[in-house]
């Protein structure tokens, strides 16, 4: 048994790394510092925070172990003040219930009903750009998930709404996107929820249209209304198998903001990093486009149908994904004392796993840095044979990965796939592209690009 070696943060541009991570200074490269070796720890305010960067590690942590290891109080502080129990946060056999209750939303027979939202917000997204002009691709990309996820959890319930539920939703985003040093503490949430009239009014608004819309719905179940093909009417229907309960509305209700903010969030971001990789690797970029040509025809988007035929397409989400990881970083709690091959994680311990630490490994990964979608060609033949399972991680990974992975995966394709079949997306010269950690990993300032028509 060993104690992981300790690691001080060098000064970046006058600042300590750790504390421009946290969002004290705007500088963001810890990968760098975290790489080094597959445990070690720093010391914030004489907290223990132990940086996890081994696949093998990371298997232990989500899946082996994973009792000894829940969420840790960052997920509480940060984000509980507005997605309350929702799965994200939840824990112990309420999250078990939930999951169980969710599950069936997110079969596949039930997402090919979704497909064709999907597409026709992709198809409009795209048609209504124009040759030649300059588009932000970062808030583009959030607007048209922001529909798709909207129409695909409320159905038309939210067309009204759409505007004011994605204004609460940003400023939510931004009130707790920010790590603060009391994260990582228990302490009251009275402490650590964020203060302000608009973050009081962001929250307030969105609990006052989602139990709308829960009350309109239950109500036209209660008049015989034939259910809708959105998740909302999903998880009204739902019955846990082991007590034939439903969820509560306040359940519901937390649910559905996770949802919400995950569904759109995240696959906007991995969206937004694509078009940027694709704009910097014309070969991969052609190659695309020719698949996409050769499938979808006259199509503006694809149909569930073709995703299957589009296999490049998949191949450049995963490999963005991979570069670009959005949840880019998560932590866990060590309830328990435990080992780490030789390493020592005392009880109490916070843990961070980074995937975009782990997915850059150069023993790993061959050139690491490099954007190779043919690493995931589904014969495997670009896969090391003794790359872990777990040094891939873009939706975690165990009992609590991402409960709508595939989901996100078939809304990437489809959107990115409407893009690609009437345009090319140019770098603007002289604009720096860098990364900035908030709940994603986004592109700093947004991602401008030109738009040419093919």
């Amino acid at each position: 048994m060993q104690e992981a070696p300790r690691i001080t943060f060098p000064a970046i541009e006058g600042a300590p790394l750790f504390a421009r991570w946290l969002g004290l200074a705007p500088r963001f490269d810890i990968m760098a510092t975290l790489a080094k070796g597959p445990v070690c720890y720093t010391r914030l305010l004489g907290k223990r925070i132990y940086f996890v960067n081994d696949a093998e590690y990371v298997k232990r942590i989500l899946l082996d172990n994973l009792a000894n290891y829940p969420k840790s109080v960052t997920y509480r502080n940060n984000l509980r003040p507005f997605l309350g129990d929702g799965m994200l946060i939840s824990e112990g056999e309420f999250w078990k219930r939930q999951r169980r209750l969710a599950q069936p939303a997110f079969h596949l027979r039930r997402l090919k009903a979704l497909a064709a939202t999907m597409a026709g917000a992709a198809a409009r997204m795209a048609a209504g750009w124009e040759h030649g002009k300059v588009v932000d691709v970062m808030p583009t990309m959030n607007a048209v998930t922001m529909e798709i996820v909207a129409k695909t959890l409320f159905g038309a319930d939210v067309s009204r709404d759409i505007g004011t539920v994605g204004e609460a939703m940003n400023v939510l985003g931004e009130e707790t996107g920010r790590i603060r040093p009391t994260a990582f503490f228990e302490l009251p949430e009275f402490v650590t929820r964020p203060r302000g009239r608009r973050f009081a009014e962001a929250v307030a608004t969105l609990d006052a249209i989602i139990n709308r819309m829960v009350a309109q719905r239950r109500a036209e179940i209660g008049r015989g209304a034939a259910p809708q093909d959105d998740l909302l009417s999903m998880l009204l229907e739902a019955r846990d198998e082991e007590s034939g309960q439903g969820m509560t509305d306040r359940q519901l209700r937390d649910e559905l903001v996770t949802l919400f903010l995950a569904g759109h969030e995240t696959t906007s971001i991995s969206l937004t990093w694509t078009f940027h990789l694709l704009a910097q690797h014309p070969a991969a970029a052609a190659r695309l486009q020719a698949e996409v040509d050769s499938v979808l025809g006259g199509k503006a988007a694809p149909s569930f149908d073709d995703l299957e035929r589009l296999p490049y397409a998949r191949m450049v989400a995963e490999e963005a994904m991979r570069l670009y990881p959005p949840a880019y970083v998560f932590s866990r709690r060590a309830a328990g004392e435990d080992l780490l091959g030789p390493w020592r994680i005392p009880a109490g311990a916070h843990i961070i796993i980074s995937p975009y630490a782990l997915h850059r490994r150069p023993d790993y990964w061959s050139e690491p840095d490099s954007f190779k979608p043919e690493r995931f060609a589904a014969d495997g033949s670009n896969v090391s044979a003794d790359r872990p399972k777990h040094a891939y991680i873009p939706f975690g990974g165990g009992p609590r990965i991402c409960i709508g992975n595939s989901f996100a995966m078939m809304e990437h394709a489809i959107v990115m796939g409407a893009v690609v079949r009437r345009w090319r997306l140019e770098s603007i010269p002289g604009h720096e592209v860098r990364t900035e950690p908030r709940i994603t990993l986004r592109p700093r300032g947004g991602l401008p690009m030109r738009v040419l028509r093919r």
